[in-house]
């Protein structure tokens, strides 16, 4: 499906929407997003939404590409899945190409788009995106910050994991464990349908990528079931390790089991020789926020979510 927004648009910008995009299309805008992140210091595009880029349509999803003369100037991508919150957004304008309005066409075509109910990402919080944000009408609501840690020489030592009695902790096992993990994070998360909805797709998605090890991916089970995971990450070029995803079941919190499970890839990590550890957390997690500077984490960088208001 395309829709051409030409007309309300200046001579020589075009926006297409399209359900899903060519292999040239998509290798155009990850070349797009690459330009950005050198200029930016932070990727525009989750790596949700880098995923979502290939493997045909999916569903809710769809690709905003904003051409000046025949050239890929922008791209946005609208996700409409969550059965509660307004679609989720994200865009991003080539270095090169800023300051020419391709920013807030993008923005009001997706403000269209969704009905004029969006949230908006605005990863590593730029002031150009704060203007932004103002200029389409939206608000700030969410932040997402992005914690650091050193695990190399002179770092704070990590403490050893103290794991709950009868929890044993084993690493995932890829084919055998899909359906229980994703029925575990789904209990989880249920509260943080992001994370919480993942499918088999979405599982299989982030399988297929280069960076996944399952020797990474740690399972807590008591008694053969699993009640909580740490799902590690490395970001072999830029020296980082991440803690992807931790997640404890509702029987099994309040007993120390998220520490200790965050504290078991640590090891990993720091046993793989990586630099410095990082993590995403919600600014309005305060336990969280608490466990995790406990752990010698601190505030590099924030991510703003903005909304159209309610």
């Amino acid at each position: 499906m395309t829709d051409d927004a030409a007309a309300a648009l200046e001579p020589g910008r075009r926006i297409e929407t399209l359900d899903e995009l060519t292999a040239e299309q998509a290798d155009a805008v990850v070349g797009l997003i690459e330009d950005a992140a050198l200029t930016d210091g932070t990727t525009a595009v989750s790596e949700q939404g880098r995923l979502q880029l290939r493997g045909g349509p999916r569903e809710g999803v769809r690709h905003f590409l904003l051409t000046e003369k025949g050239r890929l100037a922008g791209y946005g991508q609208l996700e409409d899945t969550d059965p509660v919150e307004a679609p989720a957004a994200e865009l991003v304008v080539h270095p090169a190409l800023r300051g020419r309005g391709h920013g807030r066409a993008l923005g009001q075509a997706l403000l269209a788009a969704s009905g004029k109910r969006i949230r908006v990402w605005a990863h590593g919080g730029k002031s150009a995106a704060r203007h932004l944000a103002q200029v389409l009408g939206l608000t700030l609501f969410r932040e997402l910050r992005q914690l650091r840690r050193p695990l190399g020489a002179g770092a704070p030592p990590l403490p050893d994991p103290v794991l709950p009695p009868g929890v044993a902790v084993r690493t995932f096992v890829p084919g055998k464990d899909d359906a229980a993990w994703l029925a575990a994070n789904a209990a989880a998360f249920a509260h943080h349908p992001e994370q919480g909805s993942l499918t088999q797709r979405d599982l299989d998605d982030r399988i297929a990528q280069p960076w996944f090890d399952p020797k990474g991916f740690f399972l807590a089970e008591r008694e053969g079931e699993i009640v909580g995971f740490h799902w590690t990450k490395v970001h072999a070029a830029e020296g980082l390790g991440e803690v992807y995803v931790v997640g404890v079941l509702p029987g099994a919190q309040g007993g120390g089991l998220g520490k200790a499970l965050t504290a078991v890839g640590l090891h990993h990590l720091a046993a793989a020789g990586l630099p410095t550890a990082m993590l995403y957390v919600d600014a309005d997690n305060p336990a969280a926020l608490a466990v995790y500077e406990g752990l010698g984490f601190s505030t590099h960088e924030v991510d703003l979510m903005y909304r159209t208001e309610s």
